[in-house]
């Protein structure tokens, strides 16, 4: 009956290529690592991607308008100004009640830091912008950033980035062996890599930059990720347990990874599904944080289906040939 349940019931032999799998990652993680380089070699703060005004530093302008802003309505505002050379400017719309009648349209736009000598010029442009199509506009507020305050935040996440890889390996560790435990911080830096790697050939020929919200779309990725090689490796424990007698290594993995294929991709076309969604009508400001998960969810399911198991099948095959000799 076990013999049955590791050879007959499972067509797919994810082991038997899995040095096709290791080559494959191999092939779409090398132009990410060397956009990532490129990166840090050519920027002056020698960040792996191009930093928003999140954590440069920036100037937001506020002003009040007497129609409502829809969302293609701020896509437009981001082409006229990108037209004059404002890079990647960050529009957001609200309402603020003064009272029952009264209500208030608030639209804010961050730019890069603007200077003593440039402000002037630029929040006359911006303005000159916003006239042309609600001639109401008229600017209550400019506050700006330094980019000490955004480098410090810069430092504060990846902190928060570099704490949840430990805690996450620790928990792996602990609940598992050691083996899986850096076997899963490999794969999450696969993921992340494939993640930070699309978003700097982006920033290289989009020049896409990156703000807080990204930082927490690899954060979600994390827990996505960790979470569905958990599953795997749950499944190859209990295997190992009960059937490491009759079968090898190899051939309780295989069957592992198999028993928990549906799942993995049930779990992530069910999720992709909502992120189009959100992706393609949840307005331009959360777009790159949704693209960002959807891709953090495929390098995900990706790796806890042909990674992890392939490379703890290659690590359990050497140990066994150890303790042979």
């Amino acid at each position: 009956m076990a013999n049955t349940l590791i050879k007959d019931k499972y067509k797919l032999d994810l082991i038997k290529y899995r040095y096709v799998w290791l080559a494959l990652t191999s092939i779409l993680l090398i132009p990410c690592i060397i956009a990532i380089i490129y990166l840090m070699v050519t920027q002056q703060n020698h960040a792996p991607l191009k930093l928003g005004i999140d954590f440069t530093g920036g100037t937001i302008l506020q002003y009040v308008i007497d129609e409502k802003i829809e969302t293609s309505d701020i896509t437009n505002i981001r082409v006229n100004l990108e037209k004059l050379n404002i890079k990647n400017p960050v529009i957001q719309s609200t309402t603020q009640s003064l009272s029952d009648s009264e209500i208030k349209n608030l639209i804010s736009i961050r730019t890069a830091f603007l200077g003593d000598k440039e402000s002037s010029k630029t929040v006359d442009e911006i303005t000159a912008v916003l006239a042309k199509d609600y001639k109401g506009a008229e600017l209550v507020q400019v506050n700006s950033v330094g980019p000490t305050l955004g480098s410090e935040l810069l430092r504060n996440t990846m902190t928060a980035l570099v704490l949840a890889f430990i805690v996450m390996v620790i928990y792996i560790s602990f609940r598992f062996q050691v083996e899986y435990g850096w076997i899963a911080l490999l794969t999450l830096f696969q993921d992340i890599a494939f993640v930070v790697g699309v978003f700097a050939i982006r920033g290289i020929y989009q020049d896409v930059a990156i703000d807080s919200l990204f930082i927490t779309a690899i954060l979600t990725v994390i827990g996505y990720s960790i979470n569905d090689t958990i599953v795997v490796f749950d499944r190859i424990r209990e295997n190992m347990r009960f059937l490491a007698k009759k079968h090898s290594s190899n051939e309780i993995i295989n069957a592992s990874i198999n028993q928990t294929l549906a799942r993995s991709i049930n779990t992530s076309a069910t999720t992709l599904f909502s992120l189009l969604a959100l992706y393609l009508f949840g307005g331009s400001t959360i777009k790159e944080f949704v693209l960002a998960i959807m891709i953090g969810v495929i390098a995900g399911a990706y790796s806890s289906i042909f990674t992890a198991g392939t490379i703890l099948s290659i690590v359990k095959e050497k140990m066994e040939k150890k303790k042979e000799i």
